[in-house]
């Protein structure tokens, strides 16, 4: 029986990023995909400036939309309008068609990709691993990256805990001629009524992704705000080409990212941005870093480089969630003045990430101020 370098479970960002490092470095990687690509995926879509770059790297990104004009509400309220140029903030793309791309990618590199294969147990031999797959048959490999999201096989098989977990509900909706020339290069955030919560808006050509995220545990509440959002829209009465619901989890601070010879990346390990929920660019930084260890036999490397890369910011969002989920208002307030919109900018561009922009003295000033205000009734 073939014995794989590299096995992946996942063809997402993560697993396709750690195939196309691994690979292009000579290791002989498998990646196994449960679906077919192109394939939907339940995702806003939008691309930061650090996600952007990681994928320019390597494929040409499907940009849909181009946004530069952020306009921002409170529950529907106090809307006002920020503008960046020249120069896209950030890049919408549709997961179909960028997931895709990264497949092409990873298999040109040398990684071979096997779809509509569901890894159904993970069993670690003095040798290597063992997959067991859901039609009875097996492979074998050196090394495994586990990148099948947060609920995958890999994630229960290192252990992975979460210190947080969301429910996030997105419509993809097709619009008029007239609504794509109101959002061309435009999307909306909005600051919602649940503890930690808000809605957007992600242009994308003829269809607009619009959906909310807040805590889990609080579903018809959630899925009210959704259905109030889209009528304050004016789009109640358009038909969803999508309309899916999905987990975000956050990992908690201890929780492994490696057990053996098995490593976890992206959603797999917990590894998401707690305030915004941005997944993408960490799927794609660690995933190539998981790749990277990989080829140079390093697998205690990757838990280190994740620590010194990765974490920061994701400590640093855990801070920012925890002020916004009791003061949205605040957060609201401070984003219409020039240090937070300059904060915010710097974010998308990719220029600062949230343990950079956490310790800029502007930043821990407000955050301490918001801090000491009492909380809201």
């Amino acid at each position: 029986m073939t014995v794989w370098e590299l096995a992946v479970i996942g063809g997402g960002p993560a697993g396709l990023s750690a195939a196309f490092a691994a690979a292009r470095r000579g290791v002989r990687t498998l990646v196994l995909e449960r679906a077919t690509h192109p394939r939907y995926k339940t995702c806003g879509g939008g691309l930061t400036g650090i996600s952007f770059a990681a994928a320019a790297n390597r494929i040409d990104v499907p940009v849909h939309d181009a946004v530069d004009e952020v306009t921002f509400t409170l529950d529907g309220r106090r809307s006002f309008t920020r503008r960046h140029r020249p120069g896209a903030l950030v890049r919408m793309v549709r997961r179909d068609e960028f997931d895709d791309r990264l497949r092409a990618a990873a298999v040109a590199a040398g990684a071979e990709v096997r779809e509509r294969v569901t890894v159904r147990a993970v069993d670690q031999t003095p040798d290597g691993v063992r997959l067991r797959l859901a039609d009875g048959a097996t492979v074998l490999a050196r090394t495994v990256v586990g990148a099948d999201g947060s609920s995958g096989v890999s994630a229960r098989h290192v252990g992975v805990r979460y210190r947080q977990v969301d429910l996030g509900l997105e419509l993809e909706l097709p619009v008029s001629p007239q609504q794509q020339a109101r959002w061309r290069r435009r999307m909306l955030l909005d600051w919602g009524p649940l503890p930690g919560s808000y809605a957007w808006v992600f242009p994308k050509s003829d269809r607009l992704s619009v959906g909310v995220i807040a805590g889990r545990g609080d579903g018809e509440r959630t899925r009210d705000y959704l259905r109030r959002f889209v009528d304050r829209l004016g789009l109640a009465g358009v038909s969803p080409v999508h309309d899916t619901g999905h987990l975000t989890r956050c990992r908690a601070e201890d929780s492994p990212l490696r057990r053996g010879r098995v490593l976890v990346a992206g959603d797999a390990a917990g590894l998401l941005e707690p305030w915004s929920r941005e997944g993408i660019s960490f799927a794609l930084r660690s995933g190539e870093l998981a790749g990277a260890a990989v080829a140079d036999a390093d697998l205690a490397g990757y838990e280190h480089a994740v620590q010194q890369r990765l974490v920061p910011a994701i400590r640093a969002g855990h801070r920012l969630r925890e002020v916004f989920a009791q003061r949205p208002e605040f957060f609201h307030l401070a984003l219409g003045t020039p240090p937070g919109w300059r904060a915010f900018t710097r974010f998308c561009l990719g220029r600062s990430d949230f343990g950079q922009l956490v310790e800029a003295l502007p930043v821990r000033t407000a955050l301490a101020l918001a801090a000491r205000l009492p909380h809201p009734r």
